[in-house]
């Protein structure tokens, strides 16, 4: 068989090849090629650029589909559109790297042409990199969680951002989450809009103890996290009107809030986004026109901060900040008031046993099966959060690891930790230096 011939659409007085035009990039339920997937694109370009413009973007590749694993690419290719333009950031570990920066139709159809199922663009503008221009507010519903508690905390998030003088725009994340993001002036720096994040986060977790949560560590989560660390520097979130590689290919949606308590995300896909686009508009349309200050929210972390609350933790590969806490997690931190453990291992509060890690989400979820099989009379006591499942980002591609925590488990029942199956882990080598 031949190679296909590519096709050239026009979009924003340019030219833009796809290759391999019928190339499958949903096939298990939703049938979508990519040239397909490039017209969706097109037809919601107007609001998609909107969520993207002049901003530094990941290129997150799925070059076989959305069936398959991706792979990160910071770094713009070699070959590229000359009218393209890119901007160099530089990154916690001490990097840099020139990112593509998208202004119009035809930008956007080049990086999905490149696999760029997602868009992933950064918090700030092309014209100053160290401060932020938007708030991100990312709702992360845990296992088990109902979607209705997903449009609650939503709800709160709205009326908490109303009384500290910002404009909340909300969507939902595309998957099982919700995204509220609000327009800032680029006057705070990263960690400052990381600190009113989790101000926000935590007086979240106040108004809402029963379903919403702002602790890191999931095994000390219950209902929708709120994650502010998406905050920090060098984090991406999907944008509005983003592809998903779920079955339905679902979209992140942009919403109007009177939506927002009726509102069921399978709705919002690839075959539907096109007409509501067309019949609607652009709900985000007018976010620049909302530009808020954070010094309520900032205060809201002094006063917490004065209140002897310490600063929460960081993604791991920031380095230690000040007033931080301890950056370990619950099950590993040694119980206080106890006698050293032997050899200095820390006494777990939590009983964890690590079951798998895996490139493949898939493989890590066949090993958690195994697990139970071989421990039914353990399975059977575990709750539907104490099975921890952790997308783990490595240099350029995400892997997953698999957790289960023994806390509902009796004593006398509990196995010992195992090496887990699989055991792949492909960040080892290198953290290691093996």
């Amino acid at each position: 068989m031949g190679k296909e011939e590519a096709i050239v659409l026009h979009a924003a007085g340019h030219e833009v090849r796809v290759t391999n035009p019928s190339k499958p990039y949903f096939a298990r339920a939703t049938k979508l090629t990519k040239l397909e997937l490039v017209q969706y694109y097109l037809a919601v370009a107007d609001g998609a650029v909107q969520g993207i413009r002049d901003r530094p973007i990941v290129l997150k590749r799925f070059v076989d589909g959305a069936e398959n694993e991706p792979f990160y690419q910071k770094r713009a290719p070699a070959k590229r559109p000359e009218w393209l333009r890119t901007v160099t950031l530089s990154f916690p570990s001490g990097r840099t790297a020139e990112e593509v920066v998208v202004d119009d139709a035809a930008g956007l159809a080049w990086i999905v042409n490149l696999g760029c199922i997602e868009l992933h663009p950064h918090a700030v503008r092309a014209g100053d990199l160290d401060h932020p221009d938007e708030l991100r507010v990312d709702l992360d519903p845990g296992p088990g969680v109902p979607w209705s508690d997903v449009r609650k905390v939503a709800m709160e998030v709205r009326a908490l951002l109303d009384e500290v003088g910002l404009r909340g725009f909300v969507k939902t994340s595309g998957s099982r989450g919700m995204h509220v993001n609000a327009r800032i002036a680029q006057r705070w720096t990263f960690s400052e809009v990381r600190q009113a994040a989790l101000a926000l986060s935590r007086e979240i977790e106040r108004r809402a103890p029963s379903i919403a949560t702002a602790k890191w560590w999931k095994e000390e989560r219950h209902g929708v996290f709120l994650d502010y660390n998406q905050n920090a520097k060098d984090r991406t979130t999907c944008s509005a009107y983003s592809v998903r590689p779920l079955p339905d290919a679902r979209v992140s949606a942009p919403l109007r809030w009177e939506e927002v308590p009726d509102c069921d995300p399978a709705d919002f896909t690839v075959l539907t986004m096109p007409r509501r686009f067309a019949e609607i508009g652009d709900p985000h349309g007018g976010m620049d026109q909302h530009v808020g200050s954070l010094e309520k929210l900032l205060a809201m972390a002094e006063r917490d901060a004065h209140a002897g609350i310490a600063d929460a933790p960081w993604p791991p590969h920031y380095r230690k900040m000040e007033g931080e806490a301890p950056r370990v997690a619950p099950s590993r931190a040694k119980k206080e008031g106890t006698s050293p453990a032997p050899a200095g291992r820390r006494v777990p509060k939590m009983p964890l046993l690590v079951l798998a890690h895996s490139p493949s989400k898939e493989a890590a979820l066949e090993g958690l099966e195994r697990w139970k099989a071989k421990y039914p009379d353990v399975a059977k006591h575990l709750a539907v959060d104490d099975v921890l499942v952790d997308g783990m980002r490595g240099r350029s591609s995400v892997w997953y690891r698999v957790r289960v925590n023994l806390r509902h488990v009796p004593e006398e029942l509990r196995p010992p930790q195992e090496t887990p199956d699989p055991d792949d882990d492909p960040t080892r080598a290198w953290r290691t230096g093996a």
